[in-house]
């Protein structure tokens, strides 16, 4: 009688252990998101990569880690673009783990989580873009583009995507089809998008970009 107490005292401490850890979960998720939202610096999102990577390794099968992970390294290549050389590992992890955070999602149902891939995606070839425009700039600007035009075509209203646009517009010089007011015209309308997005886990960055982008910051 007493070995049957003591299994059913066990099973019953193992359930409840295990429903914390998976609870907790979540939990790590939301955490790292929410420092996320108030990063600024690089050094914030390389630490907030290594944070995103450990929850990968437990949330096997989530596929916004890796996301998140990618979206790091992406926002360390455009801190530091002007110092090319630093910014490949960046965007060679980023690349790697934006195919990670896609094998984890139905990329035929799944349209809006596929556009946010291909948004950040593109973000990562720009990136490389600014390891040597000389040498990389005709490649990975073209898979920028490209990259961008398929997250918009998959999901027109979401608000990254249009970021991405109005940073191409407003960034590439007029010869070349750039126009300044259509970006920031761009950077406007992600923005009210953005308004109607909740917090939470789920993709919601882009305020500060826009605002940057239409030098509110400043």
């Amino acid at each position: 009688m007493k070995k049957l107490v003591l299994a059913i005292l066990a099973l019953v401490s193992f359930y409840f252990t295990s429903a914390a850890q998976e609870q907790g979960k979540p939990n790590a998720l939301q955490n790292a998101v929410t420092k996320l939202d108030q990063a600024t610096k690089a050094k914030d999102f390389e630490q907030l990569e290594k944070e995103f990577l450990q929850i990968a390794a437990q949330q096997k099968k989530d596929w916004l880690p890796y996301y998140y992970a990618a979206f790091c390294n992406a926002k360390i290549g455009f801190i530091n673009q002007d110092d090319g050389e630093s910014i490949e590992p960046f965007s060679n992890r980023g690349e790697e783990q934006v195919q990670m955070a896609k094998s984890l999602i139905d990329t035929v149902k799944q349209k809006k989580e596929l556009s946010e891939l291909y948004t950040v995606l593109s973000m990562v070839y720009r990136t490389k873009v600014f390891i040597n425009p000389m040498t990389y700039g005709r490649k990975y600007g073209v898979l920028s583009q490209q990259n961008r035009v398929k997250a918009q075509e998959l999901n027109p209203e979401n608000p990254r995507a249009i970021y991405v646009k109005a940073w191409e517009m407003y960034k590439t010089p007029k010869m070349w089809g750039g126009d300044k007011e259509a970006g920031k015209q761009l950077a406007t309308r992600s923005l009210a998008l953005l308004q109607k997005e909740q917090s939470g886990i789920q993709p919601h960055w882009g305020k500060t970009e826009n605002q940057e982008l239409l030098g509110k910051n400043k």
